[in-house]
């Protein structure tokens, strides 16, 4: 696909590394939820089989909250969340990405989708 590209990406102190393929043409997440909402996440959605964690496995912690179906991982130094694992409807394994967190990342190079996380 012309559209989908690998990308490397990680937390900000780089314990946290990781590469990613992502499909430019699926718009990114902005959700409003009160864990979004504060920290001004971006997320795309990608199956856990398109992500590849190089380096961090035992530098992330995890937080449930909500319905407790998503692993949200911080990192223990730096405290980012540039990525966190979970199921999609399907039942399937996904990841979901912080954009953010991509190397040269730039708010102009995705398509952004809003929704309402806050009224679920």
């Amino acid at each position: 696909m012309a559209d989908t590209e690998r990308r490397r990406g990680g937390c900000h102190c780089g314990a946290v590394r990781y590469t990613v393929e992502i499909d430019r043409r699926v718009p990114v997440v902005s959700c409003n939820c009160s864990m979004c909402g504060r920290s001004g996440t971006l997320l795309s959605f990608v199956p856990a089989s398109r992500f590849s964690l190089e380096r961090g496995e035992g530098a992330t912690t995890d937080y449930l909250f909500n319905r407790h179906h998503i692993h949200h991982l911080f990192c223990r130094t730096c405290g980012i969340k540039s990525f966190a694992r979970g199921a999609g409807q399907d039942g399937q394994e996904m990841v979901a990405i912080n954009v953010r967190c991509l190397d040269g990342f730039e708010p102009d190079q995705f398509q952004v989708k809003h929704f309402d996380g806050r009224s679920r």
